[in-house]
């Protein structure tokens, strides 16, 4: 489930040369994605028994308990993201119909595409994303190159206009964590997302990631997410 071929020619930016005084072989093109992979292999005896009982529970619900969408990864580079289905099967036709009948929801998804409280939400898909649980099968994106454990928030190739400069988003690739999940995740301007973006880019080190993973484990204790 690799990324495809297809790339976003048009604002896809050239892999940036090493920084001054930062080795080619540093934390960044290397330490990282060990990294990320080690906290992987050892979470998983924790992560695939939580991803057996939530993916029965929503087929019970009712459906298929997976989720996949494209996503812009690295360098503007499509992939598939997998996720634990969180909204009813109908999804699309359920929005359309709510956002017709509100012009105040129709500006929140037209700003934010995405609502507060979103009609197509299944009770327990509201829990799996209080607690960011429908998120823990990004990680086989991670194992496989498409994502990072923490980065960028993943963009939708519809969303790009939106977003303004993607010069730091593009030079990441997307998390299932990141800044902005532990920080403002309630922000979703897509200016302020690059802001986010930015400032993880130009910070990134060991221990901003490490301080993310531990955030992140808050957030999803105190279920502050959706």
């Amino acid at each position: 489930m690799g990324a495809h071929l297809t790339r976003v020619h048009a604002t896809e930016p050239k892999r940036r040369p090493p920084e001054a005084g930062t080795s080619r072989f540093g934390y960044r093109d290397y330490g990282k994605r060990a990294l990320e992979i080690l906290f992987i292999l050892l979470s998983l005896p924790f992560v695939l028994p939580v991803v057996a009982l939530a993916a029965m529970a929503l087929w019970i619900e009712g459906g298929n308990p997976f989720y996949r969408q494209i996503r812009l990864g690295r360098y503007g580079a499509r992939f598939s993201i997998l996720k634990l289905r969180t909204m009813t099967r109908d999804a699309d036709a359920v929005l359309e119909t709510y956002l017709a009948s509100d012009p105040e929801l129709r500006r929140e998804w037209d700003e934010k595409q995405k609502l507060r409280h979103d009609p197509r939400v299944t009770p327990i898909g509201a829990v799996l994303r209080s607690t960011s649980l429908d998120e823990l099968p990004q990680l086989w994106n991670v194992l496989v190159g498409d994502m990072s454990l923490i980065g960028p928030r993943p963009m939708m190739p519809e969303q790009l206009p939106m977003y303004g400069n993607p010069t730091h988003y593009f030079a990441l690739r997307p998390g299932v964590t990141g800044l902005w999940q532990i920080s403002a995740r309630n922000e979703n301007r897509f200016s302020f997302r690059n802001e986010v973006d930015a400032t993880y880019d130009q910070n990134l080190s060991v221990t901003s990631d490490i301080a993310i993973i531990f955030k992140t484990v808050g957030v999803m204790l105190r279920r502050t997410g959706y």
